[in-house]
């Protein structure tokens, strides 16, 4: 079991938020890649822990063939740009863009006086040349919720070999994964394999035993196999 924590990461940051990049995989960012971050899993190559300044926010700015993930941890955001303009996002909830081909363009704004927390999360599509696309989730309290990834056949997230779910877990709740297997907990505390874990820790394991030890936030990315004839 390989452990990252952000007290190891360097601080970094743009326009109107400070983050912690966590992952930034060799395959994508090359010699701009920091040694200390992890590489990713599958077709995801990228997460960091932001936190938004009172009234910060990103600027617009574009994207294009790649799904962009974001995972409000704490607070809110509201969303304006090309996909779903003015659709706001409130804690748990998460969010998912599909810049494809045609791309979009986005800024995440905190609307508050406080801070807040996102984590976002970068996939590199199977298909290029995909139309854009928006899809959001509400994940209900210990329940693994899929919010991307599965076969071409499913419309509830966007298709991929690497999938990533979350969980909102309460005290005690408990989940396993068996294969290889990056796990993020954005929020809270927990026991992984046996071992405490804080908030802002990402671990990589082939065996996965997860206990919230009060509530948090947890996101697995791991690959799946299937059937395409499958529905």
């Amino acid at each position: 079991m390989e452990i990252l924590t952000l007290d190891q990461l360097p601080q970094g940051g743009f326009a109107g938020l400070e983050e912690k990049q966590v992952v930034t995989d060799q395959r994508v960012f090359g010699a701009r890649k920091r040694p200390e971050t992890a590489n990713g899993i599958g077709n995801f190559v990228y997460l960091a822990d932001a936190s938004f300044l009172p009234h910060g926010e990103t600027g617009m700015h574009p994207h294009q063939e790649i799904d962009v993930i974001s995972v409000m941890a704490k607070g809110r955001v509201s969303h304006a740009g090309s996909l779903e303009h003015g659709k706001g996002l409130v804690a748990p909830e998460a969010q998912v863009q599909r810049a494809g081909g045609e791309g979009f363009a986005h800024n995440e704004v905190n609307p508050d006086k406080t801070p807040n927390q996102l984590i976002q999360l970068w996939v590199l599509p199977e298909t290029k040349g995909e139309p854009a696309g928006y899809k959001a989730y509400t994940p209900e309290t210990n329940v693994r919720t899929r919010i991307y990834g599965g076969s071409k056949k499913q419309k509830e997230t966007f298709d991929s070999h690497t999938v990533i779910e979350m969980v909102q877990a309460t005290k005690g709740y408990q989940t396993e994964h068996s294969g290889e297997v990056l796990a993020y907990l954005s929020t809270g505390r927990a026991s992984i394999n046996g071992e405490t874990i804080q908030a802002g820790t990402l671990v990589r394991a082939t065996e996965l035993n997860f206990v919230a030890q009060q509530e948090s936030q947890l996101i697995l990315i791991f690959t799946e196999s299937f059937n395409e004839t499958e529905h």
